[in-house]
């Protein structure tokens, strides 16, 4: 047997693996996901970003013990316990772009939503937010057809049958990014069930996001929404 596998020494440097060049080459800053990183991990990583004059980083899914390893280094940033995003600089750009409209259908799907909105207003769109606007009463998503039509992207965060995007993309010219969320009883599966039927939308222009992933339809949205 030959000598375990270890490490290079440079693993032990985050910040040399953070991906500084990402506003250069995409246009959007550094994302960090702390889910699954020790709060020492995200310090270290928070530490480095930091000691950068120019660094732009938001930091998603968050636990009170990643967010508080931020502030101690980063005690500006903002944070939002909701969507348990951190975002450096906590002023957000100067809007730019097309307008993104948020709908949640319930207020249980309202952290997701906060999330796909704080994403897409600090990667610079001007970003709107309602709640509570699901099918059980549609005149909800009826009596926002005007804010909906005058929006470049929509972001609709469902659980339980998830058929919110759907009805929304037969309203609206612009199109919808779709977040499943693990709202539900049982046979919704932790978000399996809305998950499926976003993509059996009957309504084209219906684009799916992983459950949950408040971040990653914000990010898209701002991508469409894109000056």
């Amino acid at each position: 047997m030959g000598e375990p596998w270890r490490p290079p020494e440079s693993f032990a440097r985050l910040e040399h693996h953070l991906d500084h060049d990402r506003v250069a080459r995409r246009g959007y800053p550094e994302a960090v996901y702390c889910e699954g990183k020790s709060a020492d991990q995200v310090r270290a990583i928070a530490a480095a970003l930091g000691d950068r004059g120019d660094a732009v980083a938001l930091f998603t899914r968050a636990a009170p013990e990643h967010a508080r390893a931020v502030l101690d280094e980063l005690p500006e940033a903002r944070h939002d316990p909701d969507a348990r995003l951190l975002a450096w600089p906590a002023v957000p750009p100067e809007p730019s772009g097309g307008r993104v409209v948020v709908l949640a259908a319930g207020t249980s799907d309202l952290p997701v939503a906060r999330e796909a909105e704080l994403t897409a207003r600090y990667l610079g769109r001007p970003c709107e937010l309602f709640a509570d606007v699901g099918v059980a009463g549609l005149h909800r998503v009826l009596g926002l057809l005007d804010p909906l039509r005058s929006a470049r992207a929509v972001v609709v965060a469902a659980g339980m049958d998830g058929a919110l995007p759907s009805v929304v993309a037969g309203l609206v010219p612009a199109p919808v990014v779709a977040v499943p969320t693990s709202v539900g009883y049982g046979a919704a599966f932790g978000g399996v069930a809305p998950l499926l039927s976003m993509l059996n939308a009957c309504a084209p222009g219906v684009a799916v996001v992983n459950i949950d992933n408040g971040f990653g339809a914000g990010h898209l949205a701002a991508q469409i929404a894109a000056p």
